[in-house]
Protein backbone atom coordinates (compact mmCIF):
# COMPACT_ATOMS: atom_id res chain seq x y z
CA UNK A 1 0.00 0.00 0.00
CA UNK A 2 1.39 3.51 -0.73
CA UNK A 3 -0.21 6.75 0.74
CA UNK A 4 -0.23 10.57 -0.50
CA UNK A 5 0.56 12.73 2.13
CA UNK A 6 0.26 16.78 3.10
CA UNK A 7 2.03 18.34 6.57
CA UNK A 8 2.09 21.81 7.63
CA UNK A 9 5.09 23.09 9.22
CA UNK A 10 3.77 24.65 12.65
CA UNK A 11 6.88 26.64 12.61
CA UNK A 12 5.83 29.09 9.42
CA UNK A 13 2.86 27.02 7.74
CA UNK A 14 4.17 25.72 4.83
CA UNK A 15 3.25 22.92 3.42
CA UNK A 16 5.25 19.80 2.30
CA UNK A 17 3.72 17.43 0.19
CA UNK A 18 4.98 13.66 -0.33
CA UNK A 19 4.18 10.04 -1.15
CA UNK A 20 5.50 7.07 0.79
CA UNK A 21 4.94 3.12 1.50
CA UNK A 22 4.96 3.66 5.48
CA UNK A 23 1.72 4.73 6.96
CA UNK A 24 1.32 8.75 6.96
CA UNK A 25 2.01 9.18 11.06
CA UNK A 26 5.33 7.17 10.70
CA UNK A 27 6.35 9.53 7.92
CA UNK A 28 5.69 12.48 10.24
CA UNK A 29 7.62 11.74 13.17
CA UNK A 30 10.67 10.61 10.11
CA UNK A 31 10.20 14.34 9.31
CA UNK A 32 10.02 15.96 12.95
CA UNK A 33 13.17 14.27 13.59
CA UNK A 34 14.86 15.71 10.59
CA UNK A 35 14.36 12.91 7.53
CA UNK A 36 15.94 15.41 4.59
CA UNK A 37 16.65 18.90 4.80
CA UNK A 38 13.95 20.86 3.49
CA UNK A 39 12.05 19.27 6.64
CA UNK A 40 14.87 19.76 8.99
CA UNK A 41 14.78 23.82 8.18
CA UNK A 42 10.79 23.47 8.49
CA UNK A 43 9.95 21.08 11.62
CA UNK A 44 7.89 20.98 13.53
CA UNK A 45 4.80 19.25 11.48
CA UNK A 46 1.09 17.96 11.34
CA UNK A 47 -0.33 15.39 9.40
CA UNK A 48 -3.50 17.87 7.49
CA UNK A 49 -4.46 15.27 5.18
CA UNK A 50 -3.46 12.04 3.43
CA UNK A 51 -4.85 9.51 0.79
CA UNK A 52 -4.48 5.50 0.50
CA UNK A 53 -3.32 4.48 -3.10
CA UNK A 54 -3.47 1.17 -4.34
CA UNK A 55 0.30 1.33 -6.47
CA UNK A 56 3.34 3.49 -6.34
CA UNK A 57 2.91 4.64 -9.69
CA UNK A 58 -0.78 6.22 -8.97
CA UNK A 59 0.57 7.58 -5.84
CA UNK A 60 3.26 9.42 -7.68
CA UNK A 61 0.22 10.64 -10.04
CA UNK A 62 -1.76 11.72 -7.39
CA UNK A 63 1.45 13.72 -5.48
CA UNK A 64 2.34 15.22 -8.83
CA UNK A 65 -1.87 16.58 -8.96
CA UNK A 66 -1.48 18.10 -5.30
CA UNK A 67 1.43 20.13 -5.93
CA UNK A 68 0.02 21.90 -9.09
CA UNK A 69 -2.24 24.43 -8.82
CA UNK A 70 -5.14 22.61 -9.23
CA UNK A 71 -4.55 20.15 -6.27
CA UNK A 72 -3.54 22.83 -4.26
CA UNK A 73 -7.15 24.92 -5.01
CA UNK A 74 -8.10 21.06 -4.28
CA UNK A 75 -6.53 20.45 -0.68
CA UNK A 76 -7.66 24.43 0.29
CA UNK A 77 -11.01 23.21 -0.16
CA UNK A 78 -11.07 20.34 1.27
CA UNK A 79 -8.75 21.40 4.37
CA UNK A 80 -11.15 24.25 4.96
CA UNK A 81 -14.17 22.75 4.74
CA UNK A 82 -13.23 20.79 8.23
Amino acid sequence: MFYVYVLQSLKNSKRYIGSTNFRPEIRLEQHNKGANRWTRQNRPFELLYSEQCADKRFALKRERFLKSGHGISFLNRILNAK
